[in-house]
């Protein structure tokens, strides 16, 4: 039991979670006498965290917050769209979620209807190495669009400055967001100018 909730830990960076635990055949009371023993946080209900471990923020997030993506600040961060670590950690959840136990904690939420929720959600790795949910490129710059009066402009320009730079970037899908998130007219000037 301790060495298969050790290898646990040492899979997911020091945390463990009630669930894998149970899956791999151990007893919650055993679990939490290990978690006692060894001196484990309780990050939220179900999962705890090593003393030894360095809490990585977004992924203990998202492992407390499964029904949320990383947007904004927060997934040009990821996206490797901007030099700027986020002041603030930034999510999307579907319109009916309850966020104010993450305005508690300063972490900012939109909400967006189910239908458009789903829409662009790739995965990237945090600064620590944990894959996290986040939205592609493409769903960022919109979703920046859609918040501009929120935000910096020059957060908007340095997006796409460097977004037109990049090999990967796909301008008709783009383009396709922009349209069903009713930014594409808002869009259009500042791709003209940056295109060749």
């Amino acid at each position: 039991m301790e060495e298969r909730l050790s290898a646990i830990a040492a899979l997911q960076g020091g945390v463990i979670r009630t669930a894998d635990a149970v899956s791999a055949g151990v007893s919650k009371p055993d679990l939490a006498a290990f978690v006692q023993k060894h001196g484990f946080e309780r990050i939220s209900h179900g999962i705890y965290l090593s003393p030894s471990a360095w809490p990585d923020e977004m992924y203990l997030l998202q492992l407390r917050c499964p029904n949320t993506v990383f947007s904004h600040e927060t997934a040009l961060y990821l996206l490797d769209m901007t030099d700027q670590e986020p002041m603030q950690l930034t999510v999307t959840a579907k319109t009916g979620y309850n966020p104010s136990h993450l305005s508690a904690d300063g972490i900012k939420t939109y909400t967006i209807k189910k239908e458009l929720y789903p829409i662009g959600v790739t995965q990237r790795k945090t600064p620590f190495g944990h894959e996290v949910n986040v939205y592609n490129a493409e769903r960022t710059i919109c979703d920046l669009a859609r918040s501009r009066s929120n935000l910096d402009p020059r957060c908007m320009q340095e997006a796409l400055k460097r977004y037109m730079s990049c090999s990967t970037r796909n301008i008709p899908l783009l383009l396709e967001y922009a349209d069903s998130f009713h930014v594409k007219n808002y869009l259009k000037p500042y791709l003209e100018a940056l295109l060749p």
